[in-house]
């Protein structure tokens, strides 16, 4: 399948500009107010671990409602429309928090607004959603979480790297930019098959867009 087809897009804008050397220099101590913040929200753990574990949160249904929604999917063929969207709005929050302590931006996360990060992700016709393989995805996905704990990792050194040339140099190299986002997308495919539930086509092995 091509990755272009896939109905979970990903995209962060790329700050062609000089980032703020003194707020990436202090980063993890300034995201620690909105991660309070998300924390209260998900009802559990969070912080960078979603760089070097492969996920952005440390991967559970806390936070999302995914138990309800096998059910409903398996008995009633139904999944109601607010709890998507309560999904994707706090999926969307995540991701602008890690993309904030990954350097990608230096704009403090919304709780709200988009920012430099796009995310899209198809609301599915239940009815044309299979009833029993949302048992089964979370044992389908582990070839990717094999995949990602090693990218997550490189992700997690990149950053370093990344921190580095940004104190000197004001800049978020391109190359670098490029693959940490291509981690994050390919966690947010797998993320949306298995805990979302937004689609029963099996994630690409895949950095692309």
């Amino acid at each position: 399948m091509d990755v272009t087809e896939y109905p979970v897009e990903f995209w962060v804008e790329y700050p062609d500009r000089k980032l703020n050397r003194l707020t990436t220099f202090f980063r993890i101590f300034m995201a620690i107010p909105i991660s309070i913040i998300l924390i209260f929200l998900i009802g559990g753990s969070y912080g960078p671990s979603g760089i070097d574990h492969g996920l952005v949160v440390e991967i559970t249904t806390v936070g999302l409602i995914v138990i309800p929604t096998v059910f409903m999917l398996l008995f009633r063929r139904k999944y109601p429309k607010w709890w998507f969207d309560w999904n994707l709005a706090l999926t969307k929050f995540n991701y602008r928090v890690l993309v904030y302590l990954s350097l990608m931006t230096d704009i403090y996360p919304s709780t709200d607004e988009e920012q430099s990060v796009d995310i899209k992700i198809q609301y599915p016709d239940a009815q044309e959603l299979n009833r029993w393989l949302p048992l089964v995805k979370w044992i389908m996905v582990l070839p990717h979480a094999f995949v990602l704990a090693f990218l997550g990792l490189a992700a997690f050194v990149v950053v370093i790297i990344a921190w580095f040339a940004i104190l000197f140099t004001g800049r978020y190299p391109v190359d670098l930019f490029n693959f940490v986002a291509g981690v994050y997308r390919w966690e947010l495919r797998v993320y949306a098959y298995a805990f979302i539930l937004a689609t029963d086509i099996y994630p690409p092995f895949s950095l692309s867009s």
